[in-house]
Parts: structure tokens; C-alpha cells; sequence
């Protein structure tokens, strides 16, 4: 089952803009751990964050070379050191003058400003802070493979198999025209694919997260260059953390 929320369309030279700016740190929602980056396969713990602006780059829950050679230093260089931290610096700069806003835990203030137009930067800068650190915590070195235990039950009970997950999985990373993200949820009960486009998250209504997977081309352009087919691969069967997903279960 694919569906796709709606989303505040992200201007390119806001995007731009962003992509240069500087850095932070910041502990994310309910679903989100912060740790030194240094290697582990452990899952990571979940944590409540009640972070309010300034907000800040969460540590990477393991080291930059963890993922290697799957996932290089080279791509985190980029893609958590300049994009995910200048979300982190944009958003700062947009509420730090709105006391409303900046009273506002991280998941709150997505979940406010989500879909009002007027707040389309707001949104798409605190929305993506949110999503990256939760796609770096839903990998871990030496993950991938079939899960066991309840997320395995689960899935098993919402797609027939663990290979139909996988089919339906990798689908909805393909086929998100241009920039986005592909989820696991949980939604009454059963489990659901659906892919986003640019900063959309499906916590912003109300859905629970298990993993997601950036399909973004600076995600990976750099280790497989256009193959996304191949990103996808490589995350399902090398890099996906299932104990991170159950824990998501609750």
C-alpha cells in the first residue's frame, strides 16, 4: 500500500541557500536517540526530547566510516555535515524571532506548522532535521537481512512474507518522482509502506515511524551514482536496523 501526504513545496534557492549554512545539534522526538559517533551495533535507546530552539545536529550514532563500504565517510561528509545541518541552522534562523515557535518542541512545531503555507519554511526545514536523524538511526553497521522477533511478526501479518515487504518496500523507493523518502509505519494496528515527497513525514500526521529510507539523490549519488535500484538493495540487505524498528513498535 503506497500513499503519498501532501507537502509544502521546498523553493530551490531556499534549498540552495540552505545547503551552505552552518551548524547545530538536536535530540529528536520520540523515536530518536543522540550518541557520540562511535562505531556500535547496538540499537539504538529511544529517548523523549523536549528540545526547544535553539535546536541542534544530533552525534551520529555511530562513526562516519561504520557503514563502509556500503555507505562511505565521503557521502557523510556531504550529506550530515553540510545538508542535515543546515536544516538544522535554517530553522534556527526562521523561528528565533517567533516565541511561539521557538517554545515548540521539534516534533510539536512539525506537527503545528504542517501544512499551513505561510509556515512552508518552518516546516520543511524542521520536518527534515526530524527525518535525517531518524534515517541515521535506522541503519547500523552489519544490518540488513531479515528481521526476527515482533517486526517480523508484524510484517509477516501485514504483507504475506518478508519478501513481498521487501518487494513493496523497494517500489516505493523507485518510484518517488524526484526527491523524498519511503517509510515503514504502523497505522491502526497493521504495518504500511508509504513514500513522501521532498521534506514530508508521515509523524506530522500522526503516523508512527519504524524506519525510512532517504531517497534523496545526494543520499547516494555519490556511492552508486544514479542506481538508486542499487541504494535500495544495499539498504535492505546491508544497512537497515530492525532493532531500531521494533523498538518503534512500542
Amino acid at each position: 500500500m503506497n500513499r503519498t501526504f501532501y507537502t509544502p513545496s521546498i523553493p530551490r534557492r531556499d534549498f540552495l541557500v540552505g545547503s551552505l549554512a552552518g551548524a547545530g545539534a538536536l535530540a529528536l522526538g520520540t523515536q530518536i536517540t543522540t550518541r557520540t559517533a562511535t562505531a556500535s551495533t547496538a540499537a539504538p535507546n529511544l529517548m523523549s526530547s523536549t528540545q526547544t530552539a535553539p535546536f541542534s545536529l544530533p552525534n551520529l550514532p555511530y562513526a562516519d566510516t561504520a557503514l563502509e563500504p556500503v555507505m562511505s565517510a565521503r557521502t557523510f561528509s556531504f550529506h550530515y555535515s553540510k545538508h542535515h545541518k543546515a536544516y538544522v541552522d535554517n530553522l534556527n534562523g526562521l523561528v528565533k524571532d517567533n516565541a511561539e515557535l521557538s517554545a515548540l518542541s521539534l516534533d510539536a512545531l512539525i506537527k503545528k506548522v504542517a501544512g499551513d503555507a505561510s509556515k512552508a519554511g518552518v516546516f520543511n526545514n524542521a520536518a527534515q532535521v526530524w527525518n535525517h536523524t531518524f534515517f541515521w538511526n535506522s541503519m547500523k553497521p552489519g544490518g540488513g537481512g531479515k528481521p526476527t522477533g515482533r517486526i517480523a511478526d508484524k510484517i509477516n501479518a501485514s504483507f504475506g512474507d518478508f519478501d513481498k515487504f521487501k518487494t513493496a518496500f523497494s517500489d516505493a523507493a523507485k518510484t518517488q518522482f524526484g526527491s523524498g523518502w519511503a517509510w515503514l509505519i504502523e497505522d491502526g494496528g497493521k504495518l504500511a509502506i508509504v513514500k513522501t515527497p521532498n521534506a514530508e513525514t508521515p509523524m506530522a500526521q500522526g503516523k508512527k515511524c519504524l524506519i525510512t529510507l532517504d531517497v534523496w539523490e545526494h543520499a547516494y549519488y555519490l556511492d552508486f551514482q544514479n542506481r538508486r535500484p542499487d541504494y535500495i538493495t544495499a539498504f535492505l540487505d546491508k544497512l537497515v536496523n530492525w532493532e531500531f524498528a521494533e523498538k518503534n513498535l512500542g
